[in-house]
């Protein structure tokens, strides 16, 4: 794939590091601010195994405010360009179209497209810059207006991915594609026993959307509860192509108990 930049065509990194730049993340381990404390959150997330950042300046939970996209490309000008001069993988977490264009221009080399390609104009900036796109399926407009779903939610993803990627096809862009089933994403307040259920049964039914031969990539579970550890080995098992972490050590050794092999960026 030619994202439009120099060198080698960069994939996202099969272990995707967290790097929140919004000040309201959950997780307080992944925040990073500024320039420097970024690289720091870098440095450390390459050193456990990390092959690449994803970095999103706007949080996408309850407790997040939701903020101008100007203020949201404010928080994240500097260290883009900071990340992007270390040469590895790294996508703009967004779902606000100008804030993905100025984040492509400034070094990001991946689109994690928050707002599932639906945004006016989302499409255009994925085609302008021809670059890999994380597409996660959203049953609303973007990840603060969710709605549950009604029914098996394998077979509402295979419906809405199959639509997204015909709309991808009129600019060009399916072979861009990586899908995500969007269990990142959660509707206002919603309880943990029951999107715990819902996690589960699509994580054990992930084979039904590779009928679009696309990579899949997952937001794996970073916090330290048994049904947490359980879904993230589902996830493991079932052997998505790309994952997106907080504590890359702690999936590395769960791969390893499991038995299953490390990959590297190649």
């Amino acid at each position: 794939i030619d994202c439009g930049y120099k060198g080698a065509p960069i994939r996202p990194a099969p272990h995707c590091g967290v790097i929140n730049v919004s000040p309201d993340s959950l997780n307080a381990d992944s925040i990073a601010t500024d320039v420097p404390t970024a690289l720091a959150r870098a440095e450390l997330l390459v050193k456990h195994g990390c092959h690449g950042f994803d970095v999103g300046a706007q949080g996408s939970t309850d407790i997040a405010s939701i903020v101008a996209p100007e203020v949201e490309w404010h928080r994240a000008s500097e260290i883009i360009p900071a990340l992007a001069a270390l040469g590895k993988p790294l996508s703009i977490d967004t779902w606000k179209p100008w804030v993905a264009r100025q984040a492509l221009g400034a070094g990001a080399t991946v689109l994690n497209a928050a707002d599932g390609l639906q945004a006016e104009g989302m499409m255009e900036v994925a085609a302008e810059f021809d670059c890999p796109v994380v597409l996660p399926y959203l049953n609303g407009p973007d990840p603060r207006s969710l709605k549950h779903v009604d029914g098996d939610p394998l077979t509402a993803m295979v419906e809405w991915f199959d639509a997204k990627l015909r709309e991808a096809d009129q600019f060009g862009i399916r072979h861009n594609m990586i899908l995500d089933p969007g269990t990142g994403f959660a509707p206002l307040g919603w309880e943990w026993a029951s999107r715990y259920h819902f996690q589960k049964h699509v994580y054990s039914g992930l084979d039904r959307l590779r009928v679009f031969d696309l990579p899949l990539y997952i937001a794996l579970p970073w916090k330290v509860t048994d049904q947490h550890t359980e879904l993230l080995e589902i996830v493991i098992q079932q052997e998505v192509d790309y994952g997106r972490c907080h504590y890359p050590e702690t999936v590395l050794a769960t791969s390893d108990r499991l038995g299953f092999p490390r990959r590297s960026q190649n």
